[in-house]
């Protein structure tokens, strides 16, 4: 039976992040505190048309659950076709249309954060997915404009259109990712509107998803390239413990290797790279680590050499 999602207490969401949140990452952090994961975005093209490379990225680890697939797309009958591709898949919970993505790519095809820009276009899409779809949930995530904010009108939008909940990312399309984040915008949202609102965008500790939560009323956060290095921080707030003790760390970086090279296998070494530059950020010989590693490609030589590290290392105070 697929799970509903309870927002009695504030939810902990992992962003989906192309290249990022694939099913190892997100499967280690389902394990260590995240209530809800997201595939990457997948075209609605690509899922209408059966494209094996899209199916394989819905995959799911049996953590997974609940489990929202996000979807991009912007035209209603090519969104039915995919629902109808989803409703076949078993084991998703929630499907998510996407509607803040920046990247001119998606822009350029009137999908993403282009659909800010046509309203009734995007009602109609968010109604497509409510009334084809056999999952228990309908979500949408939104920015708070294209190019200016008009960030209520939006939200009304969605919740009209039918959403059960939405999760708001704090800029406009305009201020990509680099300018500052709009928290008192999405407390306008939260008051707006009656479905729940998880608030998404820098939140990149502890502390600051705490300020978050208070300062916009929101009913969880959505996390992205905060936990991307530091997935255990969904463990930090589950728990409510900001400390992170080194061992618990070690344990997750090895949990994240193991499920990267079950999943892709020998290829998996190479893609894990980044990840371990980025894990040994703050440890004290970090970057001989990390040429030590930009040259072994045998996967039971580089878990050796990653396990030796953050078993023994301590950071630079």
């Amino acid at each position: 039976m697929s799970q509903k999602i309870s927002f009695e207490k504030p939810i902990y969401v992992l962003a989906p992040l192309a290249g990022f949140t694939d099913l190892p990452f997100r499967s280690v952090v389902k394990k260590f505190g995240a209530d809800l994961t997201v595939s990457e975005m997948l075209s609605s093209n690509a899922l209408a048309h059966g494209s094996k490379k899209t199916l394989h990225m819905i995959e799911k680890s049996p953590l997974e659950d609940p489990y929202s697939v996000q979807i991009a797309g912007a035209d209603t009958n090519i969104v039915r076709q995919a629902v109808e591709v989803l409703n076949e898949q078993e084991g998703i919970d929630i499907i998510d249309l996407n509607c803040g993505c920046p990247v001119p790519k998606v822009v350029g095809h009137g999908s993403g954060s282009s659909l800010l820009l046509d309203l009734p276009l995007m009602g109609d899409i968010i109604k497509t997915i409510k009334d084809t779809s056999n999952k228990s949930m309908t979500s949408v995530k939104i920015r708070l404009g294209f190019e200016e904010k008009n960030h209520v009108d939006i939200a009304k939008i969605v919740e009209d259109s039918g959403a059960d909940f939405l999760a708001v990312h704090g800029r406009t399309r305009a201020g990509k990712f680099k300018a500052p984040v709009d928290y008192d915008a999405i407390a306008e949202i939260k008051k707006a509107v009656n479905i729940p609102v998880i608030a998404n965008g820098d939140i990149d500790s502890f502390e600051k998803a705490q300020w978050v939560l208070e300062h916009t009323g929101a009913d969880g956060v959505m996390i992205g390239r905060g936990a991307v290095g530091a997935p255990w921080i969904f463990h930090q707030l589950k728990t409510g413990n900001e400390h992170i003790d080194l061992s618990l760390k070690h344990e997750i970086i090895m949990e994240h290797y193991d499920k990267m090279i079950e999943f892709y296998g020998a290829h998996g070494v190479a893609m894990f790279r980044k990840h371990t530059h980025t894990y040994s950020k703050g440890y004290r010989g970090a970057s001989a680590l990390r040429n030590q590693v930009n040259t072994i490609v045998d996967i039971q030589e580089y878990r050796d050499v990653i396990d030796e590290f953050f078993k023994n290392s301590e950071m630079v105070s």
